[in-house]
């Protein structure tokens, strides 16, 4: 059995003239064999926040952390037994047509990085895999597409058992962790800054850019 949690980090918009669309998009998904030390990481990152800073459900959101949060998760994550593999795309070389298309775009780039997950054989998934990607859409059929595209592509190319779910990172902690190193991988392509990239990166099996 194995547990690939997965999100992403920058926005899928086109238009650079608004300040905030980024100049990058990243994928990012994190593969373990046993999820409960991931889960553990996060429930002792929280609950070492000050009472202030302790957020709704027990949630930890990267972006809207403190520094030495950041570097206590990515610290501990880096100690698991874990792997983290990412494609990170330039979006001003993203063909128009899928600029115009952005569940296809999602669909798309996920299936590659899966691909690249079978491909490579980090982890034993000739048993059952679980998917678990961080809920970024409210449209039902949207999220039925991703799960139905995927799982199509997945079978009919590697013949695996793969179970593919969409959650809150409420509900699944570890995504809050992977939430986590994606930032750190965005932070590196978006800003050039690589100090919480370099927390993690002896866990990063691969990192591959698209439309380069």
């Amino acid at each position: 059995m194995a547990y690939l949690f997965l999100d992403e980090s920058g926005d899928l918009g086109f238009d650079f003239t608004k300040r905030k669309t980024s100049k990058f998009f990243v994928i990012t998904c994190l593969f373990t064999g046993n999820k409960k030390p991931i889960e553990k990481i996060v429930k002792k990152t929280h609950s070492a926040l000050s009472k202030k800073y302790k957020r709704r459900f027990g949630v930890l959101h990267c972006v809207k952390e403190k520094p030495i949060t950041r570097q206590r998760l990515l610290r501990r994550l880096v100690e698991k037994e874990c792997f983290v593999m990412s494609i990170y795309l330039n979006k001003k070389k993203v063909y128009t047509k899928l600029q115009n298309e952005k569940a296809v775009l999602y669909n798309y780039v996920t299936n590659i990085l899966l691909d690249r997950i079978y491909s490579r054989k980090i982890i034993k998934i000739n048993g059952k895999v679980y998917l678990i990607a961080s809920k970024r859409e409210t449209n039902k059929f949207l999220n039925q597409n991703f799960q139905e595209y995927l799982n199509q592509q997945v079978k009919n190319r590697h013949k695996a058992n793969i179970e593919i779910l969409i959650r809150s990172p409420h509900e699944e902690k570890a995504l809050q962790a992977v939430d986590f190193v994606s930032w750190a991988i965005f932070r590196k392509y978006e800003y050039g800054d690589e100090d919480y990239y370099n927390l993690i990166k002896s866990r990063i099996i691969e990192e591959n850019p698209l439309f380069s």
